[in-house]
């Protein structure tokens, strides 16, 4: 697999090496050897997955921006294996140096790249397509008290979602998210936020 670094540090997007011929495609979706590998190299830490979750969605779905509190903060490896979504990570480490600021990344069934979002980003996506199905790997597990989300039409962080306002379909839930400068910030650029892998 081929991982791009992008302008925030530790938000990846993962290209894996797909071989195709007559009959179709083939290629490694997840491989923790290389994972271990490559991703490891870049973090100084390594990841371990382990809840694997799948959604589907109708075109102008926009979920988001979710995250979970500390201590049950998660990492992210999402991809969408049916249709098109425009999938976004947003900084809310407090006193990060990219603080506010967001990686977008469209996701779809023919360019087959996943997107790694680490602990301390809030995570959403909008769907492009028809339909898409959304698969993701997490490295905690979900928590139902642990779970907090930021407004996903937060204009601080001038993200296109590429929906028109009249298509755009939100939960009650997510419609009652605060910005992300109104509510408490969860976590901060110096906090250790993978302890199990401290020495």
């Amino acid at each position: 697999m081929n991982i791009i670094e992008t302008a925030i540090p530790g938000v990846l997007i993962i290209e894996p090496r797909v071989f195709k011929d007559s009959r179709g495609y083939f290629f490694e979706s997840y491989s923790q050897r290389e994972f271990d590998e490559k991703i490891n190299a870049i973090l100084g830490h390594p990841i371990r997955f382990v809840q694997d979750n799948e959604s589907m969605s109708s075109y102008g779905v926009m979920r988001g921006l979710h995250y979970q509190r500390m201590p049950y903060t998660q990492s992210k490896l999402v991809r969408c294996v049916k249709g098109a979504v425009l999938d976004v990570a947003v900084d809310i480490r407090k006193g990060s140096p990219t603080f506010g600021q967001h990686v977008a990344v469209e996701l779809n069934e023919e360019n087959h790249l996943q997107f790694f979002v680490p602990r301390g980003f809030a995570h959403g996506f909008s769907v492009l397509s028809e339909t898409a199905v959304f698969q993701y790997k997490c490295d905690a597990f979900y928590h139902p008290q642990a779970d907090a989300g930021i407004n996903i039409k937060d204009e601080m962080f001038g993200i296109d979602w590429r929906i028109p306002a009249d298509k755009a379909i939100l939960s009650e839930k997510d419609l009652r998210h605060a910005n992300l400068l109104d509510g408490p910030l969860d976590f901060d650029y110096n906090d250790n936020l993978y302890p199990e892998f401290s020495k």
